[in-house]
This record gives structure tokens, sequence and C-alpha cells, in this order.
């Protein structure tokens, strides 16, 4: 397939004013950006299986929210890391407020955030997300977690632009605001574009469910998303064919048993050569040893945390902030850290 890149996207809707469900409805028409993470099976949270049914209009028989407050935040913060990226940058940086369709694979649109301008005249799409600190790491040596680069590459493809940004803020200061360039792939887009169209045509316009693959616990969410409350007088018989299959599932949670006991003990034996150490630091934080070229730098520094004693509990339960001010207790514990430096 060779791309026709001598096009202009066309406009599904304006959503200024747009309510969520009427928004909603108009995400049914096609494949949007954070769509296709999903479709090519690199999601962390959902599957294929649920972009079908968000897709034909199922509605969850048992909606998950757990991740409302993420989202929210989330969202509620793009406006802040366009700014943010646009005082760093000195782009000219303006909000999309319109979803756009691919004229030539209709299957594909896009709700994209934000788009920019530099100085030279460069335009392209500005993809603003949050995070916490422990996902920073993603975001290491130029890289752009996978997901957040498959939905760059889709809207690259809807808006015909060659280039974008991924920016991210992983909290309050200006060290925690990262941002990486995603340059247009046309060999990637092309694949994209092919299994966009695979997905659309073989299951969303055909009413063919997608086959039930991917991690276990996403396996099993989707499950519990799309399946009614279940009968708990009903049994099923399965055929005994199935009979090796639960065989191999008991085997494995022996095996994963015998593996976490002896973890348990090897836990135990590191916890005792520990102590050993520990109690010649006495009440000292650090030290060091130094062994065949290599240095060993020991750490046992306090760390402390609220706790709410047992016998308060039930109380605190009956009374005001000002009463669990008065149960509430400070506990400390200690880390005990082994580290080795190659000299």
């Amino acid at each position: 397939m060779s791309l026709n890149l001598q096009y202009e996207p066309e406009v599904v809707v304006d959503i200024t004013g747009l309510s969520n469900e009427d928004w909603l409805e108009y995400r049914k028409s096609g494949i949007g950006g954070s769509d296709a993470g999903i479709i090519l099976g690199v999601s962390a949270y959902k599957l294929p299986r649920d972009v079908y049914f968000e897709k034909i209009g199922r509605t969850p028989d048992m909606p998950e929210d757990e991740n409302w407050v993420t989202l929210e935040v989330g969202k509620r913060l793009e406006d802040l890391v366009a700014e943010i990226f646009a005082k760093k940058t000195g782009f000219r940086v303006w909000k999309e407020n319109r979803m756009l369709r691919h004229p030539l694979y209709p299957y594909m649109i896009a709700d994209i955030d934000y788009m920019y301008e530099t100085s030279s005249g460069e335009i392209g799409i500005l993809e603003c997300k949050t995070g916490s600190y422990y996902v920073k790491d993603k975001w290491d040596s130029g890289a752009v977690p996978y997901t957040y680069e498959v939905q760059c590459r889709h809207y690259m493809a809807v808006r015909n632009v060659f280039a974008s940004y991924a920016a991210c803020l992983h909290g309050n200061t200006e060290n925690d605001f990262i941002y990486q360039k995603i340059e247009r792939d046309l060999d990637f887009e092309e694949d994209l574009i092919e299994q966009e169209g695979m997905f659309w045509y073989d299951y969303v316009e055909k009413q063919q469910e997608p086959p039930l693959t991917g991690d276990g616990d996403l396996m099993l969410r989707s499950l519990k998303r799309y399946q009614a409350e279940r009968n708990q007088q009903e049994e099923l018989i399965f055929d005994n064919v199935y009979g090796d299959v639960f065989e191999k599932i008991l085997e494995m949670k022996n095996e994963k048993s015998a593996l976490d006991k002896a973890g348990r003990e090897l836990e135990g034996k590191i916890k005792t050569m520990y102590a050993q150490f520990a109690a010649m630091l006495g009440s000292g934080t650090k030290g060091k040893c130094v062994a065949d070229g290599c240095e060993y730098l020991i750490t046992y520094k306090p760390s402390y945390r609220t706790l709410i004693p047992k016998e308060a509990m039930e109380r605190m339960k009956l009374n005001d902030k000002e009463m669990f001010d008065k149960y509430a207790s400070v506990s400390e514990s200690r880390t005990f850290q082994v580290k080795k430096v190659i000299k």
C-alpha cells in the first residue's frame, strides 16, 4: 500500500459546547487515537474486545470507575500542560476544537488535544499527558510510552502532519515536565491503517466480537465489564477434552505455591543476615565495605508513618478529625539496603 498524502482531514463536528453524551456518540463512528494502542494490543488497560463493544454501543454490565480521579485530573490539567509546553518551547499553541476524520480511511477519527506551530512554520500535534512520578522512567532517554506514541502516529495520519510532541507533567516542579518529539513514520502508518481497517471491517461493521486474547488480568476485567450477573444455580458441564488444561492449571498453582514458599524462606534468611549488620550499626544509619575492588554501601535509615491503633479504630469511626488526631500515633520503620558499587 502506497500512501496518498494529498488530503485534508474532514471535520466530523465542532466539539465546543458538545455534551459528553453526544461526544461519546460521535466517537462510535470511528477509531480514535486512544483506541489505536488497544487495537494493536499494547494497552495496559483494555482489550480490542472492549473497544468493539464501545463502538457498537454496548453498555458495560459492570462499569469500572476506580480510575475516575486519575482521568479527571488528566483532563483538567491538559490546559496547564499545554501552557508549560508553550512557555518552554516558545511555540504557538492552540486548542483543536474539532473532531476530525481521515478522508481516505473514514474509520479513522481524531480528537486532538492541541496543535502547535514553530517559528519556522512547522505545524504539528501536541498530546498532553499527566502521570505519577513512579512512571517517569518510561520517558527516559527520549522515549515515549508506546501507547502514547501510537496515539500520536494515529493523529498525524488523520491530520496529515509530519511531527508531534507528547508532553507529560509528573509533579509540581519544572523538573517534573517532559516533552518528546515524534516524527511521522509512513511505514508504521501503513501498518497502523491496515490493522485499524481490519478491526473496523472484520469486527465492528460485521458485529463480530473479537477473540478474547491478551493479558490474563485484562481478559478477566473485560469479561467482568461486559458480562451480565452470573446465575449461581446454573452449572456448565465442560467437555472432557479440557481435563488436561485444568490439570495444568492445578500444576502451575502448586508450582507457584512452592516458589512463593521458597521466596519467603529466602526473605527470612536475608533478614537474618540484615539483622547482624543492623546490630553492628547500632544507632547509626549507614556504613560501607570495600572488598575485591567493590564498594558496598549499607543504609539503615528510619522512615515514619502515622498509624491508628486497632483499639482506637472503632472509636475513630464515631468521632471527628480532632478525635482522630487524639488516637493517631506515629510509628518508625527502618529499611536495610545493600548497594554494590564496582570500582
